[in-house]
């Protein structure tokens, strides 16, 4: 018997080579008005023009406060191969592409973005590294048109960093625009944790994995839904969930914070026994006192940053709510961790 949470890769893989049997694009939104009819048009096009591909295009309203939902109604309306997933309010970005990938029915799945900034068109090439055999195909960011350079070097910078800290090998350069084989998806699906990192949960879940290298463009219109101190709490979700290193740190401070005391111990004492001197300095004390009181600070925010995350999971409450479904089919998928809601 399978343990709780396992997913069987061992079964019989489809004839890749015909294509999936359906392909399912899932779309988080937040205020995007601006631009929602234009992705529709951009990703509908992109799609269509892959021969014999039945696809559904799910849209994940995030508790937006302007007038996407309406937005997409009106392209639910008009089309059939497009669901409308609306949240109760806003979940946040990651809890959002959970919600979709739960409710999505293709055997494969591409996660993209709604500002335009991932092409619509780079999924064709996704979709030939599915045929060839990657389980996983991910966007590479080789340009990233539109961002400032501060912007550019702190993601460069972040992205190496989680790379020495992480306990799993996660790409560079790489965000949420990817492909998942069913399988993958299903592995994904099946971690508990409330404080998801997509692009390090897919990578933990191995499988191969093939980058796909394109030009990220500027965003179409509109402003970023990621100000700074979004995008910090979304390196402390990565660093945090993937590795020790911070608890680590924590350590090794402790350790050397104790060895310079005791070298201070023994160097009062040696004067104390040994001479006719007295160690004097209040202002080297003062500059001891707050530098560990400093660090101890830090380090218990550390610890705390741990905690908050344990009680976070223990609490188990569902990752988002559902107020609206709109062209799934009566037994769309759901999970024991989505709590239904009225239709």
């Amino acid at each position: 018997m399978s343990p709780p949470n396992s997913v069987d890769s061992n079964r019989p893989a489809s004839n890749r080579e015909r294509g999936p049997a359906l392909l399912s694009v899932v779309v988080p939104c937040f205020n995007e008005e601006t631009v929602v009819r234009e992705t529709h048009r951009r990703l509908v096009a992109a799609l269509e023009a892959v021969p014999a591909l039945d696809f559904e295009i799910v849209y994940v309203d995030d508790g937006s406060q302007d007038a996407t939902l309406n937005l997409l109604r009106g392209l639910q309306r008009a089309d059939a191969r497009v669901r409308v997933l609306a949240l109760s309010r806003n979940f946040g970005h990651q809890p959002a592409v959970t919600a979709g990938l739960q409710h999505v029915a293709g055997q494969v799945v591409v996660l993209i973005d709604a500002d335009l900034q991932d092409p619509p068109e780079v999924i064709a090439e996704m979709l030939d590294r599915w045929r060839a055999g990657a389980d996983v195909a991910y966007g590479l960011r080789t340009e990233r048109a539109g961002e400032t350079r501060f912007k550019r070097w702190t993601a460069g910078a972040f992205y190496r960093l989680l790379d020495r800290l992480a306990n799993v090998s996660i790409p560079l350069d790489t965000g949420d625009f990817r492909l998942m084989d069913r399988t993958v998806a299903d592995a994904f699906l099946a971690m508990p944790e409330r404080d998801r990192f997509v692009r390090g949960m897919v990578a933990w879940t191995g499988f191969r994995q093939e980058p796909v290298p394109y030009r990220r463009e500027a965003r179409l219109a509109g402003e970023s839904g990621w100000p700074l101190r979004k995008m910090l709490r979304f390196a402390a979700d990565g660093i945090v969930s993937f590795s020790l290193a911070p608890l680590r740190l924590a350590t090794w401070l402790g350790i050397l914070a104790a060895g310079l005391a005791l070298s201070g111990i023994v160097y009062a004492l040696v004067l104390r026994l040994f001479t006719a001197a007295w160690v004097s300095g209040w202002t080297s004390m003062l500059i001891a006192i707050l530098f560990l009181g400093g660090v101890q600070l830090v380090l218990l925010g550390v610890l705390g940053e741990y905690v908050g995350r344990i009680y976070g999971e223990v609490k188990r409450r569902p990752l988002y709510l559902v107020k609206e479904r709109l062209g799934f089919a009566s037994a769309s998928r759901r999970t024991a961790r989505e709590e239904p809601a009225d239709e």
